[in-house]
């Protein structure tokens, strides 16, 4: 029989659900994915099936056995991150009472609105550390209580993505310290805390809260029934991990002993974070970021998220890929990733000033604006598309600067993942707008080993999780990279235009999102009339 000598790290985000296997010292030796689904609609909302979640986690795990021999017997545990807030309720059978709202989902922005402006949110950020906004669950279930509440009545429990997956591997609904804690409760004493769940007005929905599980302490076994389904041994350990963003920082980097160090992911979106002990928490004024639970006692993770990232660079790149194709010269935009450095080195550094708020759900870091649109500041005739492309990636380092300064000082060393880390350029970028060398870890799936690394010190591998981090994290990190001090010179001069900018600008994108909702409803009245008039039309004909 084959001794066990595999960890398996589940990353379910929001397309694409990965399974990886890593053996106990760290070393990733198997992978398989399969692409999540989830459906957007113009009322804001963005909804996941929580049947096909766990079908598709599945199949990620049935075809990770494919590839790594004898998987189910040298299979020592399994461990479970996933996409953060949202809200997937599911009733007293276990199975799911709707479609999950997830992080995406703006219908909440009223409610967000309404809670903010009580007395009782300054108590209720205290005591988080996070600001609120609608991608969390104690927004979306404080919404679903005014506007849906046959949704939470039927409930038995809210867990989230995570929490969904552990419910079907281990039949125990239970959540995890980080996403408890910055929804629901203190970061302080990792537990509930009534001033909070008041504060959002849902006592009488307290027993809507699972259990707090710590999986780097505890396991649970895998049941038959989930056994069946993934092809895993019934019994295997599970560990319940903490949120994605917190697991992948941990994976590439943010904590391994020294002072001031911080990580950066920057992809799709943009995550910025420093591990800090919960007695040294940056509280801002604006109260804005997260403040989450790091699986090690006594320390935290600060956290400024940036809703769009490298979904900039995406759109400036289509814009050019269109017009090339227009042209007869055909282009898809991933064609042109690799060019990206060379337009950089064409153009002058700090020549336009752009806002990186692609999204169209606005921003949330470090200031929460729905309404927050992207926008070039200092455009003129003599600029092409390689400086717009630049504006665009410096608008990414000054994102990463306004949210480590909404957090206290700036980083010490920062530490990057995710796909633009491969961008020599933009490295220089970000190092340059927060001053400080960049390290960029070779961790290829650094969310599915966050949270192998706690299955690991759960089932004893290791004695805790800092000598698990010199094994797995530290070997990873390349060479420092410093900043050009002239570079450093020019973003330190351009910055306080790019922060006064953006506040000015908030009266502006109000009137821009009035605009677009009056255009809407009278888009909406004219298509109704020209409905009405075609229908009048058809039965005079008849």
């Amino acid at each position: 029989m084959a001794e066990p000598d595999i960890l398996i790290g589940i990353d379910a985000g929001t397309s694409v659900i990965k399974a990886v296997a890593f053996d106990l010292r760290g070393r990733q030796i198997g992978d398989a994915s399969v692409l999540n689904h989830y459906r957007s609609a113009p009322d804001g909302s963005a909804c996941q099936p929580l049947a096909r979640t766990w079908s598709d986690c599945a199949t990620a795990l049935r075809r990770l056995a494919e590839k790594v021999p004898d998987l189910a017997a040298r299979t020592a545990a399994v461990a479970v991150t996933g996409q953060g807030d949202g809200t997937w309720l599911v009733d007293a059978q276990g199975a799911p009472v709707s479609d999950a709202w997830l992080w995406l989902d703006a219908r909440a922005a009223p409610t967000v609105r309404r809670l903010a402006a009580a007395r009782s949110d300054r108590a209720r950020f205290e005591a988080t550390g996070t600001g609120l906004n609608t991608c969390q669950q104690g927004a979306q279930m404080a919404h679903m209580d005014a506007h849906h509440p046959e949704l939470l009545d039927r409930a038995s429990v809210a867990l989230h993505c995570k929490d969904w997956l552990y419910l079907k591997l281990t039949d125990v609904a239970a959540t995890d310290p980080s996403e408890a804690c910055f929804t629901f409760g203190n970061f302080r004493t990792r537990a509930y805390d009534d001033t909070v769940i008041e504060a959002l007005g849902l006592s009488r929905r307290r027993h809507l809260l699972p259990d707090i599980v710590d999986g780097w302490q505890l396991t649970h076994p895998l049941t038959e029934a989930a056994a069946r389904e993934t092809g895993l041994r019934a019994g295997t350990p599970v560990s319940l991990g903490y949120v994605d963003m917190v697991m992948t920082a941990l994976g590439a980097g943010v904590h391994t002993g020294e002072l001031g160090a911080a990580c950066s992911t920057v992809g799709s979106t943009g995550v910025h974070m420093r591990a800090v002990s919960d007695d040294a928490v940056h509280l801002n004024d604006e109260r804005t970021g997260y403040v989450i639970c790091l699986p090690v006692p006594g320390l935290v993770a600060q956290v400024q998220t940036n809703m769009a990232a490298t979904l900039n660079i995406d759109w400036a790149l289509r814009m050019a890929a269109d017009v090339m194709s227009q042209a007869g010269c055909r282009q898809d935009y991933s064609d042109l990733v690799g060019r990206i450095d060379g337009w950089m080195a064409e153009t002058r550094p700090g020549a336009l000033l752009y806002h990186p708020y692609i999204s169209e759900a606005g921003e949330r870091g470090p200031f929460v604006d729905a309404n927050a649109r992207a926008g070039f500041v200092g455009l003129a005739a003599h600029h092409r598309f390689a400086d717009l492309l630049r504006g665009v990636v410096e608008g990414l380092g000054m994102a990463a600067r306004d949210c480590y300064g909404a957090m206290g000082d700036m980083p010490g060393e920062l530490r990057l993942t995710g796909g633009a880390a491969r961008s020599s350029a933009l490295r220089q970028v970000l190092a340059a707008c927060v001053d400080a060398p960049v390290r960029v870890s070779a961790r290829q799936e650094a969310g599915a080993a966050g949270c192998a690394m706690m299955a690991a010190v759960a089932i004893g591998a290791y004695r805790d999780m800092d000598a698990c981090i010199a094994d797995w994290v530290v070997p990873g990190l390349g060479e420092a990279e410093a900043p050009d001090p002239a570079l450093v010179e020019i973003y330190d001069g351009l910055f306080p235009a790019y922060r006064d900018a953006r506040e000015a600008l908030v009266p502006v994108w109000e009137a821009l999102a009035a605009h677009r909702a009056e255009s809407a409803e009278a888009q909406e009245e004219l298509t109704e009339m020209t409905v009405d008039a075609a229908e009048r039309a058809g039965g005079a004909s008849r």
